[in-house]
């Protein structure tokens, strides 16, 4: 009875399967809270009266509470989401992955005053760590799986990217410095202060706070410019190709299914449909 118990819970907390009605509520529960939150952490930068403070105030602690016990019973049926593991070890699993984490960081701000005291900057501080519950939703959305695991997929490309867009923006910085110093040295003083312009002109963005203004200054940045446009256009290309990858893997892993409900799961041999 214990472990059908702990099994069925288990089925409602994860995403829900095609015909689960409780696991869908469970989702849509969980979903419409992660929202609500959201909005109401946007409306503390309002001035909204009194009474509506104490409503968002008491819709935090249902959330809190909510929350608290989806992380206690993630952490109970650990072990039947790490199978291959003991009980404790397939917890401690648990407790370091990404998505509890998310979890753990989506309460903790609300317990922490409770155990510490603290002042009011510091309480301040810890409730924008409630923003942390948007990422809640990755847990119950294919969209944002799919993203993630784009970005997991690509990782080592994105890096290498990233780290020959800082290259660029290091040479860029001191070509500038060189270039520009003696004409705008309260602008150009040093290569890093020179850093807020090559990330501006590298990354497309061009603010025009900080700009060349001698001749070598303006053919340096044209040609920079046109660097950023490329170096812009390298992880967008490999995100692009990630998503195709995952979208074609998908699709054959349903084909895959499709064509194994036409065999015989006893000898084998293909049935006509």
């Amino acid at each position: 009875m214990y472990k059908k118990i702990k099994k069925r819970i288990f089925e409602i907390i994860e995403s829900a399967n095609g015909g689960d009605a409780a696991s869908k509520l469970f989702d849509i529960v969980i979903i419409s809270l992660i929202i609500l939150n959201v909005i109401m952490v946007i409306a503390e930068t309002f001035d909204i009266s009194q009474n509506l403070i104490s409503v968002m105030n008491f819709i935090e602690v249902i959330s809190v509470v909510i929350f608290t016990i989806e992380y206690a019973l993630r952490l109970w049926t650990a072990d039947l989401l790490y199978p291959q593991y003991s009980a404790v070890k397939s917890r401690i699993k648990y407790i370091f992955s990404f998505m509890a984490l998310i979890d753990l960081l989506s309460i903790l701000p609300f317990y922490l005053p409770f155990i510490i005291p603290m002042d009011l900057r510091v309480l301040r501080t810890l409730k924008i760590l409630r923003l942390f519950r948007v990422l809640k939703i990755n847990r119950y959305t294919n969209a944002l799986q799919t993203i993630a695991q784009v970005f997991k997929n690509k990782a080592s490309q994105l890096i290498l990217s990233m780290f020959v867009v800082l290259l660029l923006i290091i040479m860029a910085s001191v070509l500038m410095f060189n270039v520009e110093n003696a004409a705008q040295p309260d602008k150009f003083s040093n290569a890093l202060e020179t850093m807020w312009w090559a990330v501006a002109t590298l990354t497309t963005v061009g603010y025009g706070d900080v700009y060349p203004i001698t001749a070598a200054g303006k053919v340096l940045g044209t040609i920079i410019a046109f660097l950023g446009i490329g170096m812009v256009a390298v992880p967008t290309g490999i995100i692009t190709a990630g998503f195709s990858e995952v979208i074609q893997n998908d699709k054959q892993k349903i084909e895959t299914q499709n064509d194994e409900k036409h065999y015989c799961p006893y000898c084998g041999h293909k049935i006509d449909k």
